[in-house]
């Protein structure tokens, strides 16, 4: 409960939330959404833009390490059609 977030009046999860939670890296979990962006419209996925630089200037930033691309931001049915797409043993019982 504590790792989902409200953002943009959407109740949404962090794809590096969700990579810990489905057992792959957060690197697998955004090449499996690169290749079936279809399954992904706008109110299940969006990536955190203003929200991110943010966080970044809030916090400050390392030279190296760290996140270096935009996170996604998975909604509900988002975090549904992930479990669909993934391969690990986790997102295959979830989807069952």
């Amino acid at each position: 409960m504590n790792k989902i977030y409200v953002i943009r009046g959407y109740k949404v999860m962090l794809d590096k939330d969700l990579a810990e939670l489905y057992e792959v890296t957060t690197g697998n979990l955004n090449k499996a959404v690169a290749r079936n962006l279809k399954r992904f419209p706008d109110d299940f996925m969006f990536r955190l833009d203003e929200e991110f630089k943010n966080l970044l200037f809030q916090n400050g930033i390392a030279r190296w390490g760290g996140t270096r691309i935009l996170p996604y931001a998975f909604t509900e049915q988002g975090v549904a059609m992930l479990s669909g797409i993934l391969n690990s043993d986790r997102a295959i019982s979830v989807n069952i």
